[in-house]
């Protein structure tokens, strides 16, 4: 079991949901990487999601497109993203889970070769939204060699037998849309209960839900159905806006996580850096 398995079966074991917040590799700034994940582990997420920056992100609406954007202006690479997970990796326990493109994973030298060296920098998955699962036994065979995980996304149109083929692909956990379109910061909060009863009749793993969930009401709402809510636009824009970026992740986190009716999950009481 990999670490993200190992985070979710405690979770389960303790009846307990998950934050589980995004945030763009470089951004706001190109060295607010270290500070900013260690800050999101003390405002209670569990693992956290860092999007590797491209010039073209998949199904991201303007506020994370415009942060890539940014980020690739100033000069972040793949390269230091990784260095940045690498050099802060010890002090955390919550799971790392990288978002990249599958032309990043081409042309780092494929899928061995780039999930070895996401797995070297720290990374316990992957989420990789434009790889279609047709075309996906590559990447399922080099994270599944490396312990990591692999979550493929599913929308709330997607027919009930690819989401079936899809939910039982993934490793770690499902990666459940609430909403079509794009991300981006919604009002309304839409019922996923329908797609939840299909993933959860074709595999045991854990749901995550993300899209437009920005508030500790739509977390309340979405772990009433699934294992952890996913936040994204929200938590950039706040970071974009903010002075000091960590002081901010950890706020909002320790906002959201009131949505989970329990002690914020992923607190780690214990300031003995991990081994695992």
């Amino acid at each position: 079991m990999g670490r993200i398995d190992d985070i979710f079966a405690r979770l389960r074991a303790e009846d307990r949901r998950a934050i589980m917040p995004f945030v763009c590799g470089g951004h706001p700034t190109p060295d607010a990487m270290g500070p900013v994940l260690e800050a999101l582990q003390q405002g209670g997420a569990s693992i956290a999601e860092v999007g590797i920056p491209f010039s073209d992100p998949i199904a991201d609406g303007p506020v994370i497109a415009s942060a890539m954007h940014r980020t690739l202006q100033s000069g972040v690479t793949v390269e230091q993203v990784f260095e940045q997970v690498q050099g802060v990796r010890e002090q955390l326990s919550m799971g790392l889970v990288a978002m990249v493109s599958v032309s990043i994973v081409q042309r780092w030298g494929g899928p061995e070769e780039f999930v070895s060296r996401a797995s070297a920098a720290g990374f316990d998955g992957l989420i990789v939204p434009d790889l279609p699962l047709e075309e996906a036994d590559g990447v399922r065979e080099a994270t599944s060699h490396q312990g990591l995980s692999l979550s493929f996304l599913i929308s709330p149109t997607t027919p009930a037998k690819r989401a079936a083929s899809l939910a039982r692909a993934s490793a770690g956990f499902v990666y459940l849309m609430a909403r079509v379109g794009i991300t981006g910061e919604r009002r309304d909060m839409p019922d996923i209960s329908p797609m939840v009863r299909t993933i959860r009749e074709a595999s045991d793993l854990p749901i995550a839900c993300g899209f437009g969930i920005s508030t500790a009401e739509h977390v309340a709402a979405v772990v009433r159905e699934a294992d952890a809510a996913i936040v994204g636009s929200a938590l950039v824009r706040r970071l974009e806006q903010s002075q000091d970026a960590a002081s901010e992740a950890r706020r909002f986190v320790e906002e959201l996580a009131q949505g989970l009716g329990t002690a914020p999950a992923g607190s780690n009481p214990d300031p003995t850096p991990p081994t695992s």
